[in-house]
């Protein structure tokens, strides 16, 4: 089989594709409050073309898919989707980046579908303080959400929790016992710059060597551990004596380039090589072309750099490439 290797020898077999680029939240570090300007339904890639690309995509080695958005679980009949992603020779993992909010109804059709496995985004677990973060939504259906997920035997399921600073980082304690007596994975997640570096993001960035000092703090005995399925750039942790455990995704403080193995499609039909930089590659003229699709796939491989270089934001260094102007929403995370 043909593979998808990058100049840095990195292997590529993960694909992010973003089904829709709206949301029914407005999350702090992920979109402005206004919104931000959504793709017309018109102009989203359609299933049929969904399909087509990952078919492209499992002839190189794309083996793990993960559907994102904005919110992935407003976009109609996404469990039809999944049922024919599933059924894609090559691919053997489907996972799902969801807010929570309408998981509680459609768990039971997703996980027949051939859903695999579900991240859920949650970074408070006080229900004033989600309005704040979210500027809208409930906090009780995301965690009725949760709940469904694990009635119809989702394994495992990961919580995504954004840390700011000054924000959410006094919850930091109730996290981690959350995972030591629940059977969940939760991933601590450093505050991003996409498509922003503005002061609000370097004055409520956190880095994740705060999660520790408080575990230890807890008195929490910690260690590695590399058993996590789908962990990706999340470094693992466990509690002894705990039933669930916590990950660290710090690409400030310590960026996961060098293990990178993703591309990601955006709603609207871009390859991106890099969440961070503006490069796309739009697959739109190679619909029905497999010889093109498969070159768009080689064109990403050539351009992908070897690193995202947010740090240098941070300190306000110097950047070797131009960064995206697209909100994370935009581009599916």
């Amino acid at each position: 089989m043909q593979t998808l290797t990058d100049r840095f020898g990195r292997h590529h077999n993960y694909l992010r594709i973003s089904v829709t680029d709206r949301c029914n939240l407005r999350c702090l570090y992920c979109m402005p409050e206004e919104g931000v300007e959504f793709t017309e339904a018109s102009n989203l890639m359609s299933y049929d073309e969904i399909v087509e690309v990952v078919k492209s995509g499992a002839l190189l080695g794309i083996k793990k898919l993960r559907i994102t958005g904005g919110e992935p679980l407003i976009r109609p009949d996404l469990d039809k989707l999944i049922a024919r992603l599933s059924a894609i020779s090559g691919i053997e993992d489907i996972a799902l980046t969801t807010n929570g909010v309408f998981l509680a109804k459609q768990a039971k059709a997703l996980k027949a579908a051939g859903l695999n496995r579900v991240n859920i985004s949650l970074d408070t677990l006080d229900p004033a303080r989600f309005k704040f973060i979210a500027r809208r939504g409930d906090l009780k259906r995301v965690m009725e959400g949760i709940e469904a997920a694990a009635e119809v035997g989702f394994h495992p399921i990961k919580l995504n929790c954004v840390l700011l600073k000054n924000v959410n980082e006094d919850e930091i304690a109730q996290f981690l016992k959350l995972a030591y007596e629940q059977p969940l994975h939760v991933r601590f997640i450093e505050y991003m710059p996409i498509g922003h570096d503005d002061d609000n993001w370097k004055n409520h960035y956190l880095p994740l060597s705060r999660v520790l000092e408080i575990a230890h703090e807890q008195k929490y005995q910690v260690r590695r551990r590399e058993d996590v399925h789908g962990n990706g750039p999340s470094e693992d942790w466990e509690m002894k004596g705990g039933i669930g455990s916590f990950g660290l995704i710090h690409p400030i403080s310590d960026h996961f380039c060098k293990n990178c193995n993703r591309l990601r499609l955006t709603a609207d039909g871009n390859i991106k090589p890099c969440l961070y930089w503006v490069d796309e590659l739009n697959v739109r003229h190679a619909l029905g072309d497999p010889i093109a699709m498969r070159d768009i796939f080689y064109k990403a491989m050539d351009i992908k750099p070897e690193n995202h270089e947010m740090a240098a934001k941070l300190l306000n260094g110097a950047q070797t490439h131009v960064p995206t102007d697209r909100r994370m929403s935009q581009i599916g995370g």
